[in-house]
C-alpha cells in the first residue's frame, strides 16, 4: 500500500502479508466518508496508543509493587512477619504519597519512562520526597501509628533497588515496542523524500490517498481518520503545497509542523508574534529565570563558604609572589564573558610584569620563559585561578561555565572565532572557574585548531544541557584535574 511504518528500531516498508490479511479480515473494515478502506497508518497508530497506555499503566503498577515488595521484605527481616501492622500502616501512608509525588514529577509520562536514567531519577526522587512527607506528617500530626526506623530504612533501600531495576527494564521494553520515538509521530511525505526517525510512521500522500483537495469533504474526512490517534504530524512538501497543508491541518486537532529546509541554516528555534505579524525565533536564553536563580544561589553559597577557608592560602601566595618578583600580586586581564561583554578577570600574577601578555595573543607554552618560579608552581596546581572567586562574587563569572578567553586568543595563528563561527554561542551563559571542557582534560595551550574545537564542542554541550546537578558533578570532577600535564 506504499505505507512505511517504523514501529520498532528501524523504518521499514510494510507489505500486506497473508497473515495480516487474515487478521484484518476478522475485524470490521475502517473506512472514511466515501467508504474506501483507510491505510494501515490507522491500525499502526491504534496499536501504538495501546502499547503506550500499557507501558504507562505498567509503570504505575510496577512502582507500587516494588514499594510493597520492598517493605514486605523489610518487615520479614525485621519482625519475621511480612504482614506486620506497623509495616502495613507505613505502606498505607507511603504509597499514596509516592503516587502524588511521582505525578508531580511527571514520572509516569512516556517521555520520562523511555529514558532509563531520567526515569529512575524521577521515580527514586519521588520516593524520597514521599518518605520525607510521611516523616513530617508522622512527627507533627502523629497521623501514622508506630513506625519502625529499621523497616523504613530497609524499605527505602530495597524500594530504590527494585525501582531502579524495574524502570531500567521498562525503558528498554518501551524502546523495543515503540522504537526511538515514543509518541505517535506521523510524517507525511507529499512529493518530498527525507530521512525520518526510527519509530516514526510514514505516509505517502499520493499512494495512501490523501492528496489534498480542500474542496472535498471526503478527502478531508479521510485525512482526519488517518490522523485521529496522532500526537505529532510533520509534513514534508514543496513550498507551493504548504498553504494547503496548513489549511487542512489547522482543524485536525493535532500538533502539526511543516519541514522547512531553508531555515536549517538560520537555526530557528521557534516562532513569535510582533505587531500582528509572525517572527522567527533563532536565539533564546538557555537558562530560564528560575534556572538563573538556582545557578546564582549555588555560586554564592560555594563562594561565601570557601572564601574564608582559602583566605589564609591567598595571603601566603600573595607574600611569596611579592618576594619572588617585582609587580602587583594580581593580574587583571580583559576577557569575553556573558553576552560577549568584556570584563576583567582576576588571577594571581604568574609572569614577569614586563612580559605579561594583556590581550592573550601569545599562548603560554611549556617551560615558557615569561613565567616566574612561583608562577610555574601556582599554574601547575591551579592556585593562580583562586582569585576568580572575586569575579564570582561580583557576578561576572560562575563557578561552572565555559572558561573565558582573552580577546586575541589564537590557534595555528587564527583567532578562535575565525576557526569556528559557533565560537560566540558559548557566551550565552556566564563563564566559569571550571567547566565541562576542563574536566574532560581540554586545557593548556591552544597549539592546534583541534585544541579549540574540542573545548568549543564541550562548551556548547554544556550550554545546551545545563542542570544544577551537572554543575555539582563538574565541581566534584574538577578536584581530579587540579593538577594536569597541560597546566603550565
Amino acid at each position: 500500500m506504499g505505507l512505511m511504518v517504523a514501529e520498532r528500531t528501524q523504518v521499514e516498508k510494510l507489505s500486506v502479508s497473508e497473515r495480516d490479511k487474515g487478521r484484518r479480515s476478522k475485524s470490521p473494515r475502517i473506512s472514511n466518508l466515501d467508504g474506501a478502506a483507510l491505510p494501515d497508518v490507522v491500525h499502526a497508530l491504534a496499536r501504538r496508543r495501546k502499547h503506550r497506555r500499557f507501558i504507562r499503566i505498567s509503570s504505575v503498577v510496577g512502582d507500587i509493587a516494588a514499594i510493597i515488595l520492598a517493605f514486605v521484605i523489610a518487615a520479614t527481616l525485621r519482625y519475621a512477619n511480612p504482614f506486620d501492622l506497623q509495616a502495613r500502616d507505613t505502606l498505607a501512608a507511603i504509597v499514596p504519597a509516592y503516587l502524588l509525588m511521582a505525578v508531580s514529577q511527571h514520572a509516569f509520562t512516556m517521555s520520562v519512562i523511555a529514558r532509563a536514567r531520567i526515569s529512575v531519577m524521577r521515580a527514586c526522587g519521588a520516593l524520597l520526597l514521599a518518605i520525607s512527607l510521611v516523616g513530617i506528617v508522622t512527627f507533627f500530626l502523629q497521623a501514622v501509628g508506630g513506625v519502625s526506623r529499621g523497616v523504613v530504612g530497609m524499605g527505602v533501600v530495597f524500594s530504590t533497588g527494585l525501582i531502579l531495576m524495574f524502570r531500567t527494564w521498562l525503558a528498554l521494553y518501551a524502546h523495543r515496542l515503540l522504537g526511538d520515538v515514543t509518541i505517535n509521530e506521523v510524517v507525511i511525505q507529499d512529493g518530498v523524500q527525507a530521512d525520518v526517525h526510527a519509530g516514526s510512521i510514514v505516509m505517502d500522500a499520493a499512494r495512501d490517498g490523501i492528496g489534498l483537495r480542500l474542496d472535498s469533504p471526503a478527502m478531508l474526512d479521510r485525512l482526519g481518520h488517518c490522523l485521529h490517534d496522532a500526537d505529532r504530524v510533520i509534513v514534508m512538501c514543496s513550498v507551493e503545497r504548504r498553504s494547503m497543508w496548513v489549511s487542512a491541518l489547522k482543524s485536525s486537532n493535532v500538533n502539526a509542523e511543516i519541514r522547512t529546509e531553508e531555515l536549517d541554516e538560520i537555526g530557528a528555534v521557534g516562532l513569535g508574534r510582533y505587531n500582528g505579524g509572525t517572527t522567527l525565533t533563532f536565539a533564546s536564553a538557555p537558562l530560564a529565570l528560575l534556572d538563573q536563580i538556582q545557578k546564582r544561589a549555588l555560586d554564592l553559597a560555594i563562594a561565601i563558604t570557601v572564601l574564608p577557608i582559602l583566605l589564609p592560602l591567598m595571603i601566603v601566595v600573595a607574600i611569596v609572589i611579592k618576594i619572588d618578583s617585582r609587580g602587583p600580586v594580581f593580574f587583571r586581564q580583559p576577557r569575553v564573558g556573558l553576552g560577549n561583554r568584556v570584563f576583567n578577570i582576576y588571577k594571581f600574577r604568574s609572569m614577569r610584569v614586563t612580559q605579561s601578555d594583556m590581550m592573550g595573543g601569545q599562548s603560554t607554552s611549556r617551560n615558557d620563559s615569561r613565567i616566574t618560579r612561583v608562577g610555574a608552581f601556582i599554574r601547575k596546581t591551579s592556585i593562580d585561578e583562586i582569585p576568580q572567586i572575586l569575579n564570582v562574587l561580583m557576578g561576572d563569572m560562575s563557578m561552572v561555565g565555559p572558561r573565558p578567553h582573552p580577546l586575541e586568543c589564537k590557534a595555528e595563528n587564527r583567532l578562535f572565532w575565525d576557526i569556528d563561527g559557533r565560537y560566540w554561542h558559548r557566551h550565552a551563559v556566564k563563564p566559569g572557574m571550571t567547566g565541562l571542557a576542563q574536566v574532560r582534560g581540554f586545557r593548556g595551550a591552544t597549539e592546534k585548531e583541534s585544541d579549540l574545537t574540542n573545548r568549543l564542542q564541550a562548551d556548547l554541550e554544556y550550554v545546551s544541557g545545563w542542570s544544577i546537578w551537572r554543575d555539582l558533578g563538574i565541581i566534584i570532577a574538577t578536584f581530579r584535574v587540579l593538577t594536569h600535564r597541560n597546566a603550565f
